[in-house]
């Protein structure tokens, strides 16, 4: 995941620069080939090689993708709609790929990656270039420039976000392991919750920023917030299955809503891509800070953590949605 987030900013640098189709084939090309070569490989350090490799190239494709879904009339929907994909075929591989891999070999994880990048490549000769010029945004400072401390807040608030999210998720298993429940319970409450978490994408599609962005952004990591301390009750069966389900809606409204917020500083996509970056970050920040205070499965540790970024999540990003939400639009 870090090797993604190296690639999400190598974008941010790259973007305004490239034919961004020619580099999406290329790069889907080369995350095929990795997952392949990864099949064949069955010693650590060359895995570990591959894999930061490949996080690179998708993270670096993500940035691109980002960038260009921020010149999107509506970029908050247009995020949106990638949560529901994102969170819809998240369910079926939670509920469908671990059964699979005692059978078949971690062989098959490769290769519903590689399936994904085929459908993918699939799709770009069906898209546009999506012109930077013609895109309209609100004028959060003076004359064109960009107010770099709104954006750095945007940012912030997107990756204590996934950092909060991400610390829990990643141990969401040894978690309700730890509280006494089993895997049978375990994997299909994950996987409906990923399926639920749709309905959050949907809102966003739905609302946009018929509301603004700040009430609604205000009330989705408040109550993320909350599900995930609720998350010390997991002993309690329906508790641990309803906070995963409330923590999935609230996931997926959430960062539709900051990933767009990143997009309005500029036309290019750069902030879009910044956003991206800062996405990654959190995504693999969460887990790692998590691994240090877990301890001896202490994990109302991991709880607290994922609590406190949510919050910090919240103070970043009203600021800066309560600007974008007054500004007019150039």
């Amino acid at each position: 995941v870090y090797g993604a987030a190296i690639g999400a900013l190598i974008a941010v640098f790259i973007v305004k620069r490239i034919r961004w189709q020619t580099w999406a084939y290329g790069l889907l090309a080369a995350l095929i080939t990795l997952d392949l070569l990864s099949m064949l490989v069955h010693r650590f350090e060359p895995l570990v090689v591959m894999r930061f490799l490949h996080g690179s190239m998708g993270g670096m494709l993500v940035g691109i993708g980002f960038a260009v879904m921020s010149r999107t009339a509506q970029a908050d929907r247009t995020f949106g709609y990638l949560l529901v994909v994102q969170f819809g075929l998240g369910g079926l591989g939670l509920a469908v790929l671990p059964p699979l891999v005692p059978t078949l070999g971690t062989s098959v994880l490769f290769g519903a990656l590689i399936l994904f990048s085929l459908v993918t490549l699939a799709m770009v000769p069906f898209l546009t270039d999506y012109p930077a010029s013609a895109v309209r945004r609100p004028r959060v400072g003076a004359g064109k420039g960009v107010r770099r401390g709104p954006l750095l807040l945007s940012l912030l608030a997107t990756f204590f976000f996934q950092a909060g999210n991400m610390a829990v998720f990643a141990y969401v298993i040894g978690l309700g392991k730890a509280d006494g429940l089993g895997m049978e319970f375990i994997s299909p409450v994950l996987a409906a919750a990923s399926w639920i978490g749709i309905a959050g994408s949907g809102l966003v599609i739905l609302l946009s920023t018929r509301f603004g962005r700040a009430w609604p952004l205000a009330g989705s990591i408040l109550l993320t917030a909350l599900a995930t301390w609720a998350l010390h009750g997991s002993e309690i069966a329906w508790v641990y299955a309803l906070a995963n389900g409330l923590i999935g809606v609230t996931w997926s409204f959430g960062i539709p809503y900051l990933l767009g917020m990143c997009a309005q500083f500029d036309q290019t996509g750069q902030s879009a891509a910044l956003g991206g970056f800062a996405s990654k970050m959190g995504m693999a920040s969460g887990p790692l800070a998590a691994a240090w205070v877990v301890g001896a499965d202490d994990f109302s540790r991991v709880i607290n953590v994922g609590a406190v970024a949510l919050v910090l999540s919240l103070v970043a990003a009203m600021v800066p949605a309560v600007l974008l939400d007054r500004a007019p639009i150039d």
